[in-house]
């Protein structure tokens, strides 16, 4: 995500430097006139405005600490972080002198890459610059706080929207129909949704090639499932219970793999209990625990 964020603000003409932990992940950013940074340091050093795109809430936190933005900076935070990191990082970000706008996008790797994510921003507007390259839209969400909030319930639908045709399309392959049947009955129709077509057509034809990794797909469940009281996720239960499974580095027969992220609601197990998958071969694989 950080990658195609960094270039499209380099393709406007801002001045740009960059920093991964993994440095030859960023080196091919000076193809776009970015300065590769040794460190998160100096990559910071003299920035107006400071962009933070990082795994999770404890992350953000280490590298903010490290690289110690200028007093006076604008912090653009727009990792996916949950309710009580993104205080924490507030609160960093008073110490440190920094104005926090915290800023999470709608969108993975090929919106980020066409500069049509969705952000959403509960103010101030200092970082606007920077935001309306990097999406398509900003949406000022107001009062702080909101805007993360907001990002997981949009993820709570994303996931919900993932979970539905897998619990579809593996009913029509129970059933003895022809999956396309299903998306091809809801096309054009009131209960239709392009996503619905996206994924499921993928999980038809067994492509599973990944658009954003396992861990971190886990990583915005859990956020989702942490920030509810009284309301009844199941999509997201299921689909943390599939991501989970994959990030252990289990690999489901093909027909199967459906089913682990479409999972009947009255399935769904609690994150931190040991679950069981296959191993690849069908056979049950080795008990693991979450923690």
């Amino acid at each position: 995500m950080g990658f195609p964020m960094a270039a499209n603000l380099a393709r406007v003409g801002l001045q740009v430097k960059a920093w991964n932990r993994t440095r030859a992940k960023a080196d091919p950013l000076a193809e776009f006139g970015v300065e590769v940074a040794d460190s998160a340091a100096m990559a910071v050093a003299d920035a107006d405005i400071v962009v933070t795109m990082l795994a999770d809430g404890p992350m953000v936190i280490n590298v903010l600490e490290t690289a110690s933005p200028r007093p006076g900076a604008v912090l653009s935070q727009m990792s996916t972080v949950g309710t009580e990191w993104t205080t924490r990082i507030a609160a960093l970000a008073g110490k440190l002198g920094v104005v926090f706008v915290d800023a999470p996008v709608l969108g993975t790797k090929q919106p980020a890459e066409n500069g049509r994510l969705v952000v959403l921003v509960p103010g101030p507007e200092e970082a606007a610059r920077v935001l309306d390259v990097i999406g398509s839209r900003t949406l000022w969400v107001g009062p702080a706080g909101a805007d993360t909030k907001l990002k997981l319930v949009a993820n709570a639908w994303v996931l919900a929207l993932t979970n539905a045709p897998a619990e579809s399309i593996g009913l029509a392959e129970d059933l003895g129909i022809d999956p396309n049947l299903f998306l091809e009955a809801i096309k054009g129709g009131g209960v239709d949704v392009p996503y619905a077509h996206l994924k499921g057509r993928a999980m038809i034809e067994a492509e599973f090639t990944p658009s954003f990794p396992a861990r971190l797909a886990l990583k915005d469940a859990k956020l989702v499932l942490d920030g509810a009281s009284a309301a009844d996720l199941a999509g997201a239960w299921a689909s943390a219970r599939g991501s989970y499974v994959r990030s252990c580095g289990f690999a489901p027969p093909a027909n199967q793999s459906r089913r682990l992220t479409g999972l009947s609601p009255t399935a769904r197990l609690a994150i931190d209990r040991p679950l069981r998958a296959t191993d690849g071969r069908g056979s049950p694989g080795k008990r693991r625990t979450a923690r």
